[in-house]
């Protein structure tokens, strides 16, 4: 049953106070807020058919999306004309959809290198809401946290220094700075191929849909199945 959205915009115990709680703890980081288009933000929420009660809801409502650590990561909101894809686009619902919906996966954000973070719904582990990040340099989903709430924690205030550690570059802050949140990094050879020693790799910024398209078809090339 299609819920209205009246019955999805909760505001007896809305979580953006807790979101923007979550925001303010990240001391260590920039994080940058994008405004939403209040019009397109209730029809995010429509397709998702989540509420406002939900972190997920409410950055689908409140925000066009969030840009974390001078945009190495996007966390999928309402979507804005500077952050087009939204919660919905993504996952293949609405009039417009970015790609084919996964089936039993979420996707909830990605980052420059072309990862993506994603729920599992069943396709990915146990179909229990765990947090899973489709790593560019391994072609594989790797289980990172257990809810969407701690995965928004990890990527807000926890080590992404560590977490993506060689993969970062001198002067990425300023490359990425300048970069679309629609688009990533397309590197020669793939991260997860080896370059040959002394030679840099080079890498140009293409769109995310196309960066997704090419990780999914790797991975069905080299294990026979794009969620292995």
């Amino acid at each position: 049953m299609t819920r209205a959205l009246d019955e999805l915009i909760n505001t007896k115990e809305p979580a953006w106070p807790q979101v923007k709680a979550w925001v303010a703890g990240a001391k260590a980081r920039t994080v940058e807020v994008l405004d939403s288009n209040p019009s397109r933000a209730k029809d995010v929420l429509l397709a998702l058919q989540v509420t406002t009660r939900s972190p997920m809801g409410a950055i689908a409502f409140q925000t066009g999306g969030l840009l974390i650590d001078h945009g190495w990561v996007r966390v999928f909101g309402g979507g804005c004309a500077r952050f087009e894809g939204d919660l919905a686009r993504w996952n293949g619902l609405g009039p417009r959809p970015l790609t084919d919906r996964f089936e039993g996966a979420m996707l909830v954000g990605h980052d420059a290198l072309g990862g993506f973070f994603a729920l599992d719904g069943g396709a990915l582990g146990e179909g229990k809401g765990h947090a899973f990040y489709l790593a560019p340099d391994t072609l594989s989903w790797e289980k990172l946290t257990d809810s969407y709430s701690a995965l928004l924690v990890f990527l807000l205030q926890g080590d992404l220094t560590g977490f993506y550690g060689d993969l970062r570059w001198e002067g990425w802050e300023r490359d990425v700075k300048a970069l679309s949140p629609d688009r990533g990094f397309h590197f020669h050879p793939p991260l997860f191929a080896e370059a040959e020693a002394g030679t840099p790799r080079s890498r140009k910024d293409v769109p995310m849909t196309e960066l997704l398209a090419l990780t999914l078809d790797f991975m069905e090339q080299l294990t026979g199945d794009e969620t292995a």
